[in-house]
């Protein structure tokens, strides 16, 4: 990038924070409207991340309405799983050193309502706007959810920077809107100072 952007946009899990011990929740209610006759779709992922709902608000949209039982077994499994939640070492320090260096600093993440709630207790108070998919009504790589942080930014897509875990989501679908974008590999130990030292160096 031979300019620096005026917006450093982040994803979340995976980027900044991450989960401790998956329980995996959402897929134990989609396991049990399997098995209740409903067939799986491709949407699936985008009406658990594009609507404001609960576990049993879900299931409805879904068309079923979930047993007590499970439904407490569910919920018991969601709260252990936000609890495990926790930001990355460097994530603090790294966000309030771009806020400190003039750069607009914002959130993109699909995740389902319970998660986006446990994002904002989690994450200090430096970003100048979150973009959740269940905020937004929609999820990345849909065009919708970048043109509202441009929107908001009253920028240009060349002016914003994306940074995530996810090849598609967090690199190749904001690279083909014009935006710049980097990939970051925690698995590999990798630290959100390797992927933005050149922004700080640079000014």
């Amino acid at each position: 990038m031979n300019h620096l952007p005026k917006v450093i946009i982040f994803d979340a899990f995976g980027t900044l924070v991450k989960i401790g011990t998956s329980r995996s929740p959402y897929r134990k209610l989609m396991k049990w409207l399997k098995d209740n006759g409903r067939k799986p779709s491709t949407k699936d992922a985008s009406v658990i991340m594009s609507n404001p709902v609960d576990i049993a608000q879900l299931a409805m949209l879904f068309g079923e309405n979930i047993p007590t039982q499970l439904l407490h077994e569910i919920n018991d499994d969601l709260l252990f799983e936000l609890s495990t939640i926790e930001l990355y070492k460097d994530t603090i320090s790294t966000l309030q050193i771009l806020k400190e260096h003039g750069f607009k600093i914002a959130l993109c993440s699909n995740v389902a309502m319970p998660y986006g709630e446990q994002l904002k207790k989690l994450l200090p108070n430096v970003f100048d706007a979150l973009f959740l998919s269940y905020e937004i009504g929609a999820i990345k790589p849909e065009d919708y959810i970048y043109e509202v942080i441009k929107t908001h930014f009253n920028c240009e897509m060349s002016e914003m920077l994306f940074i995530g875990d996810h090849p598609v989501l967090d690199v190749e679908k904001p690279i083909s809107l014009g935006m710049d974008a980097r990939l970051i590999q925690r698995h590999n130990k990798q630290l959100l100072t390797n992927v933005i030292d050149d922004l700080i160096l640079k000014q």
